[in-house]
């Protein structure tokens, strides 16, 4: 997480839905806004919510009456990708019945919260040719909203994980007169400073799974002596497939991922102290800017699986705090 002074939000309010381990929560509530509903269908995943925020969310979101959910500000979604089914007609809202966003629009439609802010894995924005986003971006307009979105990556804003996700943000057309604050804009990239080796445990996880001793090892001849933006990959075992590749601590950690076999399924191999090994849960609470104060499931099976079904904290408070100025710009311009 990033150490925010000023709080913009201090006088919002908000929604978390589809809140997983709460990734949203903790973006929002650094700058100041107070959480008043929160949905997450898996139980697990309400263990480890309820454990950290004291109170448990919400079950199955498409059997709660919108009606029921408290007023709010802002409503937080990362929403599954479920393929819309669109046969040539952009009907928008009409089209978006039956996925798990039309979740998201019916309490948008019913509650007319001043910002919509979702995030979708990367391939959302391309699916059925870009045409799965259009409905979302038609259906939001249809609502009375504005629209914005982009691909960002997490390694180009500080956080060292080839994550790279599609962030949807969107502002209720009629706030002040009318301003749709069509001044916003996604934060700009800067230079990465860290890399895996900056997030590993100090003390190194001596826990025997982690590590894997094998003779069906291939290293390959690349140095390991200079740090890089991209991960670096240096051997695989048994025939390099997912979870099969090992790499430098010097560069950037693979995409964290919730499925996947391999022996560093997961989370990928890296090669700590001459050692290859798979990440350490808690390491990948870092890749994901939760801080080390965040309390972590007990089960590893279900703290992999949880972060990697997760959002990447960091560049949710990045994307808040442009809203926040875009926010206040328009206020600021319709007095």
């Amino acid at each position: 997480m990033i150490e925010v002074k000023s709080k913009p939000f201090a006088n919002f309010t908000f929604i978390d839905l589809f809140a997983g381990l709460g990734g949203f929560r903790l973006a929002l509530q650094s700058l100041g806004a107070r959480c008043v509903y929160s949905s997450e269908w898996d139980k697990q995943a309400q263990d480890v919510y309820q454990e950290n925020f004291g109170e448990r969310p919400n079950g199955d979101i498409t059997k709660v009456d919108e009606k029921t959910i408290p007023d709010h500000d802002i409503v937080c979604a990362g929403f599954p990708c479920q393929a819309f089914s669109i046969s040539g007609k952009m009907r928008g809202f009409e089209d978006s019945r039956g996925t798990l966003f039309f979740d998201v629009a019916r309490i948008v439609k019913e509650k007319k919260p001043k910002v919509v802010f979702m995030e979708n894995v990367r391939n959302f924005a391309r699916h059925d040719g870009g045409r799965t986003l259009q409905v979302v971006q038609k259906t939001m307009q249809d609502l009375g909203y504005s629209f914005f979105y982009k691909v960002l990556s997490a390694r180009d804003y500080g956080v060292p994980q080839k994550r790279e996700r599609v962030y949807m943000v969107c502002f209720r057309n009629d706030l002040f007169g009318g301003d749709s604050c069509a001044n916003f804009e996604f934060p700009k990239p800067f230079p990465l400073t860290r890399h895996v080796e900056d997030l590993l445990l100090a003390d190194g996880p001596e826990t025997a799974p982690l590590y894997c001793n094998r003779s069906d090892i291939y290293f390959n001849k690349k140095k390991e002596d200079k740090y890089s933006n991209k991960p670096i990959k240096l051997a695989i075992v048994n025939k390099g497939g997912q979870g099969e590749r090992i790499y430098s601590a010097k560069g950037i950690a693979v995409t964290l991922s919730a499925y996947g076999g391999g022996v560093f399924a997961k989370t990928g191999g890296y090669l700590v102290g001459g050692k290859p090994r798979r990440l350490h849960p808690r390491e990948c609470a870092r890749l994901m800017g939760y801080p080390d104060s965040y309390k972590i499931s007990k089960r590893p099976n279900q703290a992999y699986k949880q972060f990697g079904n997760s959002v990447v904290v960091d560049v949710l408070q990045l994307i808040a705090l442009q809203i926040a100025k875009a926010l206040e710009t328009a206020r600021s311009g319709s007095n």
